[in-house]
């Protein structure tokens, strides 16, 4: 019986480490992110600075107090808004995190090392019943 539970086990070790490898290796894995509850806590307390780069007909839903609006639409054009410098953690956020990631792979490929996506996004933001603001009442973020 032991002998059929080892070799059970040390296939699932053996599957677990392939998997690990397989996901240390992908794409995703070398793009840093953080949780909604992490990025809420950061901006929160003035650690980063969080950029919402939804759309404007998006951010008239309602946004997360302290962000900065700045449209995906406009990141090129307005790309030296977002510091570069190592000790000033950024966080970007969209509505699901698929722009924020696409936005954050191409900024570390621009030389950016400080920038973080946001997991979860806006949508689930709203879903939690957490805070929001219209952008016109949206305060300027202060500098961490």
């Amino acid at each position: 019986m032991f002998v059929i539970l080892s070799r059970h086990w040390g296939m699932g070790f053996a599957l677990a480490g392939v998997c690990w490898l397989l996901q240390a290796c992908s794409p995703e894995a070398a793009l840093p992110q953080v949780s909604l509850v992490q990025a809420r806590a950061e901006l929160e307390s003035g650690k980063v600075l969080m950029f919402d780069i939804r759309e404007p007909q998006e951010h008239a839903t309602g946004v997360a107090q302290g962000v900065v609006l700045l449209p995906m639409s406009q990141v090129a054009q307005r790309v030296a808004e977002i510091p570069k410098q190592t000790d000033q953690p950024v966080l970007l956020i969209c509505n699901t995190q698929n722009r924020s990631r696409a936005v954050t792979e191409a900024l570390q490929e621009q030389g950016f090392t400080n920038i973080r996506y946001v997991s979860g996004g806006m949508s689930e933001w709203a879903q939690r019943g957490w805070p929001m603001v219209k952008p016109q009442d949206l305060q300027s973020p202060a500098k961490p």
